[in-house]
């Protein structure tokens, strides 16, 4: 069945835990006077939990976040943050998920060098709240909620979040729709890269937003029609990307012992260090990062 513009059915089981193993390699970043160093290797992972809400709305999110540590293995629930100061980088889940169903791309976003809030949606079946822009408008208060903690005295996170650079939002399917709305329909204008994974066309572009956007969909998607996804592209300016896992379907590529998914992963990370931490090296690598039997790569970053 084919999707019309700005239409949607449900979606397939979310991706499953794993890490992949992003190249890193190192370069420096200064965004208002304040010098962020890329990391050189892999971090370990830690994790909080936080009840935040948006009105009536409950907005249960896990923060992953680097921490000493050998890399790999489970986030350490409460542990301290590595020295350094980190981009946010969101992870919006898909129908039914919450903050644990994409372990294999926050935490390879935490291990990259990243703070991954990710939120569990209260109505996460409810396809109606992210046509409805609640999904996206619950995005931007996670966000506004993850940069305060950097500047709250004494707490865990204080002086090691950049707010500076802009932050990332990311997601799959409904939340691939959530992250496409927050450079569309219901703009942030903090954002400064965005990767919806199989969404659908959310609006047209907020001309507020400067966002480089980087698009990963199977051409054979059966629940997010992979031309409305072509669409959204087109309209975008650059920067923008678009990595297509041919023959794939809706979620696949996310799996960790999928054929394409370590391009997935790198080109994941790649994008948002780029963009993020003004990484040139990272940028020169997308091509090879996305480029093999099963991919191909379209991008307009000038």
């Amino acid at each position: 069945m084919s999707l019309g513009r700005r239409t949607f059915l449900g979606l397939t089981a979310a991706a499953t835990a794993g890490l992949s193993s992003p190249l890193l390699g190192s370069a420096l970043h200064q965004a208002h006077g304040v010098e962020l160093a890329v990391p050189s290797g892999e971090f370990a992972i830690g994790v909080r939990q936080f009840n935040w809400s948006r009105g009536a709305r409950s907005l249960f999110t896990k923060v992953f976040y680097p921490t000493p540590g050998i890399p790999g293995g489970t986030p350490v629930p409460n542990a301290p943050l590595a020295d350094g100061v980190f981009p946010v980088v969101e992870w919006s889940h898909g129908m039914g998920g919450n903050s644990d169903s994409y372990a294999s791309q926050t935490h390879a976003i935490a291990s990259a060098g990243f703070i991954c809030p990710a939120p569990s949606f209260s109505d996460n079946t409810n396809l109606g709240s992210v046509y409805g822009g609640e999904w996206s408008k619950d995005v931007s208060e996670v966000i506004t909620r993850t940069l305060a903690l950097g500047d709250a005295t004494g707490g865990p996170f204080a002086g090691h979040i950049d707010t500076a650079a802009g932050v990332g939002v990311s997601g799959h399917s409904m939340g691939g729709m959530t992250t496409h709305g927050l450079v569309t329909a219901w703009p942030d204008d903090r954002i400064a890269a965005a990767v919806p994974v199989a969404c659908v066309d959310m609006g047209d572009p907020a001309a507020s937003v400067g966002a480089g956007v980087l698009f990963i969909h199977g051409d054979q998607d059966p629940t997010c029609d992979y031309a409305l996804a072509r669409r959204a592209y087109e309209e975008l300016p650059a920067p923008k990307a678009f990595l297509t896992h041919v023959g794939a379907d809706h979620a696949a590529y996310l799996n960790p012992g999928f054929p394409t998914f370590g391009r997935t992963q790198n080109t994941l990370v790649d994008w948002f260090r780029w963009r993020l931490y003004d990484d040139t090296a990272a940028r020169d690598r997308l091509p090879t990062d996305a480029t093999g039997d099963g991919t191909r790569w379209e991008a307009a970053l000038a």
